[in-house]
């Protein structure tokens, strides 16, 4: 059975109707991600566990304390992102689960679970049941404050809000009913008036962006059609950059013909000015709240639901209206809806799970975090006014540093064809900007957080897909060429694009004491070690692509992360913890940054946001998390810190006194670290205890931003019983939450799954229980290690199972190689 999800606290569901699974000609105009490329290699069936993944999406989790979760509709990648906004201080993505936070409107373009100012939150619509006491169209009260309205509320006290993946309806406090679905670029509203309802209105506002930043604003309305077009320039959320949007939006009777409208007119703030057609017409200033109303005539044969179209394009209004003509030429809300749902079901369930034997809100909780890595970024493509290319073009990359740890290594395992797209796109964004795109939104510039992160996102395309790199068409040229952009060229602002690199390569580290004109003096620390493993990640593919001496230099520039080593800094209060990443004079002296700096423990609660004053060396974590981030050598880093026995103290000791930030990326791999010092079962119930501690499927189930699906992609891979390393063709290997869980790759036509033979479930706390893996068979065959497995698995179709055992002892394996590769140890040569 399909199931609508409500925003209760714990996700309530309630039935939903059976004929949004009917199928049909989708009406978006662009092609499904599993079409984009054929297949490869050999075919193979995967277990059908779960018929309609979709199902099993609560679109509400992580939609109030700070999660900042999109719940609206949308396809995946989808440009536009159709959904409430309402006037919560958390509305980031337009919504939040509060039912004491008022409605605002119904806007087309959101981001996902970002920081930052709040981005987009473009060209709201909002309907009228009524206006003022005389009900009359000069009382209607178009601002945001004037308009604002409450939801209704159910029995539990959560707001009348439903959802799944392709659509979201509410029902506000004024009896009007409001549902949303999308194509790529067009939004489909429904608004449902009480049948009593005489005078049906509609607001369409052009300048409400969620930082209310625009400028230059744009209106027509046609006063026969009521087709409304207009722009304006809006604010980057992340950047210092502003960037010009624009819509079109067509209105159309359901059931019945709605004809011109009775009473039309611009808005400026709360006074509507019949007879008006633009807002030339009207005295505005530099900062006003501007629009269009319209009064059409109700259903004269039951009751009133209005369509409203909307387009969105980043090229002009006209462009905004061939958009809608073409993905939505017929106004059907049901037929667009079944589409949407179909396209997201069948690519989530490329992923199956077992339920058997598993609390059903495991299952929700996978599918619900793997929903969200289909999010962001987005597709764009035919948007860009920056410059004319037949390459796909993406944008909401929002940021990198969040994404590329763990969220392209996941669609690498079930959606190569976009991740395809998404690199093309990314290259091309290259070759007309000179680096490649680190922060992204709305076509403008963002801040970046950490290195050049997208050199690992495209490495990892590159390393698992090499060999199909033409068939995909990835020019395997074009993008080496764009990585030596990033690790060669300094850019003239490495706050927006690539890397201080010209003091990267003299020095070997970003000295605390240096300033250059291009760019900000901090995070000298965090960029050291990102910019390590971006060029780990280069090194990589220039091994591939058979230039050794590349492959050399860069790998050894990936082991300048010891530079920033200090092995004299102790521990406040643990003498027995010594040696911590630290800032560095230009001299090769050290400066000092107490380990606890930025954490809970930080005793002068500093904080290490963006903020050009900061030259304590770090972003967004204290040195005590930062000291752990050597992914490609953590063997190196083990015998930096003394050996195994302080490595695995030190991994304990940041658990067990709350320096592990569930909240933060560079705390993400943490807790499978104990794989590369032969204790792999602590790493899963460390794994695990993350999951129980931080994670569920209500509203508040994020510990915080859900960072473009970053969040969703490390959780999806905690429960699949894997760890990616990016740029790399291995997997560390845990136990997953079900006793099977399989990868289908369209692309390669293959299926890999893994098998928990012996499954007894999974303990509620994370702690303890029959899920440590003892020994790994591969196609029948014994495998090496415990502790990981080859990407080769997935290329060619395998069935991995896993022995499992209630000892946490167990070791990754007997021989010398079954640990996890590291640099040093020659593991990627």
């Amino acid at each position: 059975m399909s199931l609508l999800r409500r925003a209760a606290v714990w996700g309530v569901v309630l039935g939903y109707n059976a004929s949004v699974l009917s199928t049909g000609t989708s009406t978006d105009a662009s092609v499904p991600s599993s079409t984009l490329a054929p297949a490869i290699g050999g075919s193979s069936s995967p277990p059908v566990f779960i018929k309609d993944a979709a199902s099993r999406v609560n679109l509400f989790v992580g939609t109030t304390n700070g999660g900042h979760v999109f719940p609206g509709a949308t396809l995946p990648h989808g440009m536009v992102k159709v959904g409430m906004d309402t006037d919560s201080p958390g509305n980031h993505a337009g919504y939040d689960a509060d039912p004491t936070f008022n409605a605002t409107g119904f806007s087309q373009l959101h981001d996902d679970g970002t920081g930052g100012a709040v981005p987009l939150s473009l060209f709201k619509l909002w309907p009228f049941a009524s206006c003022g006491v005389g009900n009359t169209f000069e009382e209607c009260q178009a601002s945001l404050d004037g308009r604002k309205t409450l939801r209704k509320v159910l029995a539990d006290g959560s707001p009348d809000d439903a959802a799944e993946p392709g659509y979201f309806s509410t029902n506000l406090s004024t009896d009007i009913r409001v549902e949303l679905t999308a194509t790529r670029r067009t939004a489909l509203h429904r608004y449902t008036f009480l049948k009593a309802t005489k005078t049906p209105r509609i607001a369409v506002d052009i300048t409400n962006d969620g930082q209310m930043s625009s400028t230059d604003p744009d209106m027509e309305l046609d006063p026969v059609t009521a087709r409304v077009t207009g722009g304006a320039h809006f604010e980057a959320s992340f950047g210092p950059g502003r960037y010009h949007a624009f819509t079109c939006v067509d209105f159309k009777g359901e059931g019945y013909d709605l004809g011109p409208p009775t009473e039309y007119g611009a808005w400026l703030a709360d006074f509507p000015v019949k007879q008006t057609v633009t807002i030339t017409q009207l005295y505005t200033s530099f900062t006003d709240e501007l629009g269009a109303l319209f009064t059409f005539v109700p259903n004269p044969n039951g009751t009133t639901s209005i369509l409203a179209r909307v387009g969105v394009s980043f090229i002009s209004s006209e462009q905004a209206c061939a958009n809608a003509e073409a993905e939505i030429p017929d106004f059907d809300f049901e037929g667009v809806r079944s589409a949407a749902r179909a396209e997201w079901s069948e690519l989530l369930g490329r992923i199956q799970v077992d339920p058997s034997g598993v609390d059903p809100e495991v299952v929700d909780l996978f599918y619900s975090s793997l929903y969200r890595t289909h999010i962001s970024p987005a597709d764009y493509t035919g948007e860009n006014p920056l410059w004319n290319s037949t390459e796909p073009y993406y944008d909401s990359f929002y940021c990198n540093w969040d994404t590329y740890r763990t969220l392209y290594s996941l669609m690498a395992l079930h959606d190569p064809a976009t991740f395809a797209r998404i690199v093309r796109g990314m290259l091309n964004i290259q070759q007309h900007e000179g680096w490649l795109p680190e922060c992204r939104g709305a076509t403008a510039k963002h801040y970046i957080q950490g290195g050049s992160n997208g050199d690992p996102i495209v490495a990892e395309f590159f390393v698992k897909f090499h060999e199909h790199a033409q068939e995909l068409s990835v020019d395997p040229d074009a993008l080496y060429q764009a990585l030596l952009a990033d690790a060669e060229l300094q850019p003239p602002n490495w706050d927006l694009q690539g890397r201080q690199v010209n003091i990267w390569k003299s020095l070997g580290y970003i000295p605390s004491d240096v300033w250059e004109r291009s760019g900000t003096n901090s995070k000298q620390v965090s960029r050291t070690l990102e910019y390590a493993f971006d060029d780990f990640s280069i090194s990589q593919v220039a091994k591939i692509l058979g230039h050794t001496s590349d492959a050399k230099k860069y790998a050894q520039r990936s082991e300048n992360f010891a530079n920033v080593w200090n092995p004299n800094i102790t521990f406040p209060g643990q003498k027995d913890i010594v040696g911590f990443m630290q800032p560095r004079f230009a001299s090769g002296v050290f400066n000092l940054t107490d380990p606890r700096h930025c954490s809970i423990h930080d005793p002068l609660h500093s904080t290490c946001f963006l903020n050009a004053q900061n030259h304590d060396g770090f972003y967004e974590g204290a040195p005590i998390v930062y000291s752990q981030y050597v992914p490609h050598d953590t063997a190196r880093l083990i015998k930096l810190q003394g050996g195994n026995s302080k490595f695995i103290s030190r991994l304990n000791f940041i658990f067990d006194q709350d320096y592990f930030d569930s909240t933060d990326e560079p705390s993400q791999q943490i807790p499978f670290m104990y794989h590369y010092a032969n204790r792999p079962g602590l790493s899963t119930q460390r794994s695990r205890q993350v999951i129980a501690e931080f994670y569920n499927t209500s509203v508040n189930g994020l510990p915080g931003n859900d960072d473009s699906g970053a969040m969703g992609s490390y959780v999806a891979f905690y429960l699949a019983g894997l760890y990616p390393l990016p740029a790399t063709r291995q997997f560390l290997l845990s136990s997953p939450y079900y006793a099977e869980i399989s990868f289908r790759n369209p692309v390669l036509n293959t299926t890999t799954t893994i098998r928990a033979n012996g499954f007894r479930g999974n303990p509620k706390s994370g702690t303890g229980g029959h899920v440590f893996v003892k020994s790994v068979k591969i196609n029948g065959k014994a495998w090496k290690s415990n502790c990981f497995i080859e990407w080769d698995a997935f290329t060619s179709g395998a069935l991995i199972e896993l022995e499992l055992t209630d000892d946490i002892n167990v070791p990754c394996g007997a021989s010398s190689d079954a640990l996890p590769p590291s640099l040093s140890t020659g593991g990627y040569d």
